[in-house]
This record gives structure tokens, C-alpha cells and sequence, in this order.
């Protein structure tokens, strides 16, 4: 009996608790889900959007090896990456709910959440090559993949070991609010990007009043944020982590800034710079959620 509560005892030491496996996991999807973003816009800029006429399939077949080019190529590895995701999902949810009772009660509900807007994401991009891009459904395609880029972001901040000092007083709610800014944004230039505003606005004075929607909305997400930043680096005592994702967020704003003039002086023409502006946009959004949900969590104990 006492050898083998010695072995049980040895077992216990060199268990990985199922939260940190499901950490380690909710990691990898967001890292993964940022890549899909990334590999979406390059292939609306690219032009591959129906590079694959059929779906679920690409021309009838799982890899589409004799109709293999660029284009064909960015539309197939959206569609892999994505399935992976949604698989990724599904093991998070199975996880979150065989673990249950070691985990916190609110993790598998959200993990089920986060599936339920994977699968509506899967529809979304199923019916984004049937109605040939049509540009409200690939807006809200981009909608629906950054807030279950947001979730994952959610869980991983509310999971991640953290032991706050109580000074971030309503920092919490001033980045959720530069957070939703930058989201509402993000829609807007998804319907610019979907009705190719930029190219029809200077090319033949079309469009013009989404394209400068755009451009005038981007000083509410701009302002909220440098205020946000602004006051925790000027709040004391504030937890390091939390110090590091403004800091984090500061070069992110700088360098979309930078971004989206450089893509509008270019006339979207240099492909890469349209795509990393995109994608940047989606990385300061989910930096401020981090920071947002960690200074939630900070302030939460001392209510």
C-alpha cells in the first residue's frame, strides 16, 4: 500500500493539468487563427478568391495538385489552415468538458462558444465562394473570424497565471472600448476592401464615400487607444505584463499608422503592405482584448 500510494504520489508530481494543456492548445489556435487572417487577405489582394470554384473541395479534390499556381495555392492553404482551426476547436471543446471538474466552471461554455463561431465561419467562407464574393458576406466572414480570434484571445488571458496588484482602476473599460473601436474598424475596412473602395474611388470616383468612412474613422480607434496607452504608462505601480502589452499596442498603432498611409499613397498596388496592414489591425486588436481582459482581472479581486 505504501509503494503504491508512492507511485500515485510520483504520477501526481509528473501530471500535466489538463489547464495547461488547454492553455498551450488555445495558444497555438491563436497563433493559427492570426495566420488564417493573414492568408485571407492575401488572397482577396492576390485575387484568388475563387481561384477554387467548388467548395469544400478545390476542383473536385482534396489537394488540387494539377491546378496548382499562386492563386489556387493562397485559396487551398485559407481552406487547410481552417479546417485545422476548426479541429483545433473541436479538441478544445471535448477537452474543456471531459476536464470539467478540474477546470473552471465558465471554460467549457466558452469553449463551445468559440466552436459554435467556428462553424458559423465555415459557413460563412462556404457561402463567400458561392455567392462569388459577395461583399457583405466576406465582411461579415472577417467579422465573425476576428471574434473568435477575440475569444481565444479571452480564454487565454482569463487562463494564464496572473497575479494583479490593483491599480489598473478603469483601464479595463477604456480598452475595451479603444478594443470595440478597432473591431468596428476592422468591419469598415473589410467593406472597404471587399468592394475594392480604394481602386474605383481613384480610379473613377466611385465609391468614395466608403473609401473616406474608412479613412475618417480611423481618429476614434486612433485617439481612444493613444489615451489608453497614455494613461497606463503614467499609472504606478502597474503590473509588468500589463506595462508590456501597452507597450506592445504603442508600436502596433505607430505601425499601422504607418501602414495604412503607405497602402492608400501606394493605391494598394504593393500587396504585401495591404495584406501586414490587415493583419496588424488584427494583432493590436487582440492586444488590447489581452490587456483589457488582464486589467479586468487585476481590478477583479480588490472590488
Amino acid at each position: 500500500m505504501a509503494n503504491f500510494t508512492l507511485h500515485e504520489q510520483i504520477e501526481s508530481k509528473h501530471r500535466v493539468h489538463p489547464q495547461q494543456r488547454i492553455l498551450k492548445l488555445v495558444v497555438k489556435l491563436v497563433v493559427a487563427t492570426v495566420l488564417l487572417m493573414a492568408v485571407g487577405s492575401a488572397t482577396r489582394v492576390m485575387n484568388a478568391g475563387l481561384a477554387c470554384p467548388d467548395w469544400p473541395l478545390c476542383y473536385g479534390t482534396l489537394v488540387p495538385t494539377q491546378q496548382m499556381n499562386l492563386q489556387v495555392f493562397l485559396e487551398w492553404f485559407h481552406r487547410l489552415d481552417a479546417s485545422l482551426i476548426g479541429l483545433g476547436a473541436i479538441v478544445l471543446m471535448a477537452l474543456s468538458w471531459w476536464y470539467r471538474q478540474e477546470l473552471p466552471q465558465w471554460l467549457p461554455w466558452a469553449a463551445t462558444g468559440s466552436l459554435g463561431l467556428v462553424v458559423f465561419q465555415g459557413l460563412l467562407g462556404g457561402l463567400t465562394v458561392t455567392e462569388l464574393l459577395r461583399f457583405d458576406i466576406v465582411a461579415a466572414h472577417l467579422g465573425t473570424a476576428l471574434l473568435f480570434f477575440l475569444s481565444l484571445v479571452t480564454i487565454w488571458m482569463l487562463l494564464l497565471p496572473y497575479n494583479g496588484t490593483g491599480a489598473t482602476g478603469k483601464l479595463s473599460w477604456m480598452g475595451a472600448v479603444a478594443a470595440s473601436l478597432v473591431y468596428i474598424q476592422s468591419i469598415l475596412g473589410a467593406l472597404v476592401a471587399s468592394q475594392w473602395a480604394v481602386h474605383q474611388c481613384l480610379g473613377g470616383k466611385q465609391l468614395c464615400g466608403i473609401m473616406h468612412s474608412h479613412i475618417a474613422g480611423v481618429l476614434p480607434p486612433i485617439i481612444t487607444t493613444a489615451v489608453l496607452i497614455i494613461w497606463a504608462r503614467r499609472t504606478p505601480a502597474l503590473h509588468p505584463l500589463l506595462r508590456r502589452l501597452i507597450h506592445y499596442a504603442g508600436g502596433l498603432l505607430v505601425l499601422q499608422i504607418l501602414l495604412g498611409v503607405g497602402t492608400l499613397w501606394l493605391h494598394l498596388q504593393v500587396e504585401p503592405l495591404t495584406v501586414a496592414h490587415q493583419t496588424i489591425g488584427a494583432c493590436l486588436l487582440g492586444i488590447l482584448t489581452a490587456f483589457s481582459v488582464l486589467a479586468w482581472r487585476d481590478n477583479a479581486p480588490h472590488r
